[in-house]
């Protein structure tokens, strides 16, 4: 039974009735101007030095833009239910949206560096409070978790900082991979809970497992395997031990999948977005395990985790939260599927066009950014207009 009864007070604007409606209208806009902006960088439309390298403002807009925005608007979102607790809404919630606007806005602007830097790294720092007491108080330890998570998120800005503050030399790529981490395990606990039960619902003759060794493995190799990624970034030796966890953390999270997996849900699109986002987490740790050994370049194991296992897998959750907390029925528009189609597609053509055709590398970056402005815009088209207004069936939230 929940603590307290969760206040069920409209509030005045409804896109700061729950936190998924200006999380993920944010993160879809990040998704599309910073990769628009990183494009006229590559070629000398925009300067690329600022606060950030043009390479880490755009890993760090990626990261702690977009892929916490997500998880910003997922978790104010979701702790209410898995909790009956209250989460932010309304002026409380618009604080938390402007502070995380300011933190991408600060880099662009004549403003004292650590000024710069107290601004990012307050939003992981007071997402996390505001979520402290129903995670605390809830009644799943479990929960506790995200916590951990978010205090990660913030050691990994803090990293990033350092560095751009002079402090460092080496320590923003280390922050980054850190931070890829943190999602890629948010990513790996939410789909646990949500892929079997999303599976059971819309195939109701299916039975989806879970073995328990596998989810100990999971988690267990997932932490070791972040630790290590992320200190061969600070030239530690450490690369054959996070090369053999990212081989095995693969293949587990292959047994994983298979658990899960009903071969009809390739024609639920809703479904088969968050299967295809797995599949190339799947990939991406096998890329990462064979860059770590020196067979290949790290590029396509990072756009595989990036574009296709974060970008599939967050943008499928954005488009079903949205769906179901609006008070629609969970069914993909056409304009939804071209969505899901394009960013796979955009992941493809960033992972496999270089390996193959190394020389058209720039028409490959090219394309592939095309088709996450366009999957990121399709997704804006529709979903924008559920996430300013007030649900469908006139229910609070």
């Amino acid at each position: 039974m929940p603590d307290t009864p969760i206040p069920r007070v409209r509030p005045e604007l409804p896109i700061l009735a729950l936190g998924f409606r200006p999380f993920f209208l944010a993160a879809g806009l990040s998704a599309v101007l910073t990769l628009l902006v990183w494009l006229a960088m590559l070629h000398g439309a925009v300067a690329m030095d600022g606060y950030y390298a043009g390479t880490t403002w755009h890993a760090h807009e990626l990261l702690f833009g977009y892929g916490l925005a997500v998880i910003a608007g997922f978790l104010l979102t979701a702790v209410r239910n898995w909790t009956g607790l209250a989460t932010a809404t309304g002026a409380e919630l618009g604080a938390l949206v402007l502070l995380w606007t300011l933190g991408r806005v600060a880099p662009l602007l004549p403003l004292p560096a650590v000024l710069v830097a107290i601004l990012d790294l307050s939003f992981p720092a007071l997402l996390a409070l505001s979520l402290f007491k129903p995670l605390w108080q809830g009644p799943n330890p479990a929960n506790r978790a995200f916590l951990a998570l978010l205090g990660g998120m913030c050691l990994a800005a803090l990293l990033v900082h350092l560095q751009a503050l002079g402090l460092t030399a080496r320590t923003a790529l280390a922050g980054d991979r850190l931070m890829l981490g943190l999602i890629l395990l948010t990513l790996l606990v939410v789909a646990g809970r949500v892929m079997p039960f999303f599976t059971r619902t819309a195939i109701p003759d299916t039975a989806p497992r879970s073995n328990p060794w596998v989810e100990r493995l999971t988690f267990g190799l997932a932490l070791l395997w972040v630790a290590a990624d992320s200190l061969t970034q600070l030239g530690l030796p450490v690369a054959l031990p996070a090369a053999l966890l990212a081989l095995s953390l693969a293949l587990v999270q292959g047994l994983r999948l298979a658990g899960w997996h009903d071969r009809r849900v390739w024609g639920i699109p809703m479904l088969a977005v968050l299967y295809s986002g797995y599949l190339w987490l799947i990939l991406g740790l096998t890329l990462n395990g064979l860059a770590h050994l020196g067979l290949l370049q790290p590029f396509p194991a990072l756009h595989a985790l990036t574009i296709g296992a974060i970008g599939a897998f967050t943008l499928g959750m954005m488009a079903r939260v949205t769906l179901g907390h609006t008070g629609r029925p969970m069914v993909a528009s056409r304009l939804t599927v071209i969505a899901f189609a394009a960013l796979n597609l955009a992941a493809l053509v960033r992972v496999f066009g270089p390996l193959a055709w190394p020389w058209a590398y720039s028409a490959w970056l090219i394309g592939s950014g095309v088709l996450w402005v366009l999957a990121f815009g399709l997704f804006l088209w529709v979903y924008a207009p559920m996430l300013v207004r007030p649900r469908a069936d006139g229910r609070p939230g």
